[in-house]
């Protein structure tokens, strides 16, 4: 079996990366586009963990660390937020959340 090289994992994240904000500036959900958000954090997290696997550091892998903590702090914070909007205003369509009044 031939060992995936730095450009194939280079690869796959920013394909990863280019659906994530394909599905950011193109869908009207909000939980849709919060997960192609969360999408775009798993990519840059591929590409770190790359280049500290093929560089023998591990400033990667502490970055990704921290990128993860700060990941699941704003699925939390997120969530709630989004279901604080869907309550006052019983939709998730971003065209219909686009004034904060009332």
């Amino acid at each position: 079996m031939i060992a995936p090289t730095l450009n194939a994992y280079l690869a796959i994240s920013v394909l990863l990366f280019a659906i994530g904000l394909l599905g950011v500036l193109i869908r009207r959900n909000v939980l849709v586009i919060f997960m192609c958000l969360e999408l775009m954090l798993v990519a840059s997290t591929i590409a770190l963990v790359a280049y500290s696997r093929f560089n023998g550091t591990m400033d990667g892998n502490v970055f990704v660390f921290f990128i993860l903590t700060v990941a699941a702090a704003e699925v939390a914070v997120g969530l709630a937020i989004i279901v604080a909007l869907f309550r006052k205003r019983q939709t998730t369509a971003v065209q219909d959340l686009n004034t904060l009044k009332n």
